[in-house]
């Protein structure tokens, strides 16, 4: 389950607790030995995390209400969808300055949904509930390509864009490694250690590393996801 991956650390220091995972089993939903809380079977409202053939990505979803925001061009005041995006985050104690890093899984890129590979931040998921910071990056790289930095504030649904740049440069593909860091309350982004993205938020200072997947694609969560994921946790 765990061993090496990529260099450098975008944190300096000694870590508090580390991960590493090219995820070799086939699980649904992710495990690894009972170390993964999943949407559904822990939190209830969202979707499980499935890896398979050395990919981690979304499990089943609902597709029943299709997904409408302002930031994706919609006319709406507040967004519309289900929501349930598959999510799964480690459990334990974890320090409270985040490095997550991942290598991209992309086949098939379509516009047809919004496919988006997430790492997530100071997480939690209990009953009913699931909180952190999630970002994120396209699977599509055109012009429709976009990242994203998102809060999540607990109830399925309700959530904060914190920033948001669309583009060429923005979205992923195969093989591509992204990561995202939280030192204090700043988040940033990387593409390929290119910084593409960042933000400032104080709402909260602990929790636990982990993944998602944006709700709402279809029969195409077998066409992206991360084929590892490492992370690295500092306390100052």
């Amino acid at each position: 389950m765990a061993d090496e991956l990529m260099e450098p650390r975008r944190i300096q220091g000694t870590p508090v607790r580390s991960y590493r995972s090219r995820f070799p089993l086939d699980e649904d939903p992710i495990s690894e030995g009972g170390i993964w809380l999943n949407g559904r079977t822990d939190g209830i409202d969202y979707a499980d995390v499935v890896t398979e053939n050395g990919v981690v990505h979304g499990g089943k979803v609902r597709m029943a209400v299709a997904e409408r925001r302002a930031e994706q061009g919609d006319s709406v005041d507040v967004p519309v969808g289900d929501y349930d995006d598959p999510t799964a985050v480690i459990v334990g104690p974890w320090g409270k300055n985040q490095h997550g890093k991942a290598v991209v899984f992309s086949r098939n890129q379509t516009e047809e949904y919004f496919q988006e590979v997430e790492v997530r931040l100071r997480s939690t998921i209990t009953p009913h509930r699931c909180t952190g910071y999630e970002v994120f990056w396209r699977c599509l790289k055109n012009e429709n390509g976009y990242a994203e930095i998102v809060r999540w504030n607990g109830a399925i649904g309700d959530f904060t864009s914190l920033a948001r740049k669309q583009g060429v440069a923005y979205g992923v593909q195969d093989g591509d490694v992204v990561e995202a860091t939280i030192v204090g309350n700043v988040i940033r982004s990387f593409i390929n250690g290119v910084e593409v993205l960042s933000a400032v938020d104080d709402t909260f200072m602990e929790g636990s590393p982990g993944v998602g997947f944006n709700f709402g694609c279809g029969d195409t969560y077998v066409d992206h996801g991360f084929t590892s994921f490492e992370v690295d946790t500092f306390d100052d």
